[in-house]
C-alpha cells in the first residue's frame, strides 16, 4: 500500500513541500521538546523546525559539508503523494552507522507499516542505527530491533546495538534559525496577538514541561537499566 523512494539528492519541489507539511502537522512527535498545539509558542516551532528540516533537505545538494539521506513514502495510487519520510545522517568514520533525525508518517497512513518499512530499508544500509525518542515510543521501536542505551535530555536514546558508533554525525547549527528576522517577526506577532504576560507563561509552560519530559525519560531509563545508565555514553549526535 506504498512505494519507497531512496534520495541522496534533494528530491522535487512537490515532494519537498509535502515532507515539511508533514513537519508542521507532526510537530508534537518530531520534536524533541514535545510542544504541544495550545502552547502559544507552537507556531514559532513550526517554523523554526520546518525550517531545520528545510535546510537539511537543501543540503542534500552538497552545499554543505554534511551527509543527508532520505526514504519517502508514497501512496502507489498516487505516487505524487507523499505519505511518510525517513531523514537520517550517515555517520563519518563508520560506514554502517547512521542517526535518524527526522521520521513522520502521514495522519492518514498509519497503522499500515510505513515507518517500519522505512526504518528496514535504512537499517538495510546502515545496521548500526541509533535514534532518539519520547519514552511512550520506545515500545514502538524495540518491536523494530532497538534497544534503550540512555536518556538523551526529555528522550531516550536507543540504537540497533548495545552501543553508540565512535563515529561522527556532521550536523547543522540550528541556533541561528532562532535568532533570524522571521523568528522575531513570528515572535513579535505572537506578542501582539496574546499580550506579554500570556508568551511568558508559554515560555514557562514550555520548560516545566520540558523538565517533566527529562525526568520522566531519566526514571525511565534508570529503571530499565540502572541507576547510572541514563547518564550519556560515547559519542553523541543531536536529533530533533
Amino acid at each position: 500500500m506504498f512505494a519507497l523512494t531512496h534520495f541522496v539528492a534533494p528530491p522535487e519541489e512537490s515532494i519537498k513541500s509535502q515532507i515539511l507539511q508533514l513537519v508542521v502537522d507532526n510537530l508534537t512527535d518530531i520534536s524533541a521538546i514535545g510542544i504541544t498545539p495550545s502552547n502559544p509558542l507552537y507556531s514559532l516551532y513550526q517554523y523554526g523546525i520546518g525550517f531545520e528540516v528545510h535546510l537539511y533537505l537543501e543540503a542534500m545538494a552538497g552545499t554543505r559539508d554534511l551527509s543527508v539521506e532520505l526514504i519517502v513514502a508514497c501512496d502507489p495510487r498516487d505516487p505524487q503523494t507523499v505519505t511518510g519520510f525517513l531523514l537520517y545522517l550517515p555517520v563519518q568514520g563508520d560506514s554502517q552507522a547512521c542517526s535518524v533525525a527526522y521520521l513522520a508518517v502521514h495522519s492518514r497512513y498509519r497503522r499500515l507499516g510505513i515507518a517500519r518499512a522505512m526504518l528496514a530499508q535504512m537499517t538495510a544500509q546502515y545496521p548500526h542505527a541509533e535514534l532518539a525518542c519520547a519514552v511512550n515510543k520506545v515500545g514502538y521501536f524495540e518491536a523494530m530491533g532497538f534497544t534503550v542505551l540512555a536518556a538523551r535530555g526529555p528522550q531516550v536514546l536507543m540504537n540497533t546495538r548495545d552501543h553508540t558508533s565512535e563515529g561522527q554525525v556532521a550536523m547543522l547549527d540550528v541556533a541561528p534559525i532562532y535568532r533570524t528576522l522571521e523568528v522575531q517577526q513570528i515572535h513579535t506577532y505572537l506578542l501582539k496577538q496574546h499580550g506579554k504576560r500570556a508568551m511568558v507563561d508559554a515560555e514557562k509552560q514550555r520548560d516545566r514541561h520540558l523538565d517533566q519530559l527529562q525526568r520522566k525519560a531519566q526514571a525511565f531509563v534508570q529503571e530499565r537499566l540502572g541507576e547510572r545508565a541514563w547518564q550519556q555514553r560515547g559519542t553523541t549526535v543531536h536529533l530533533v
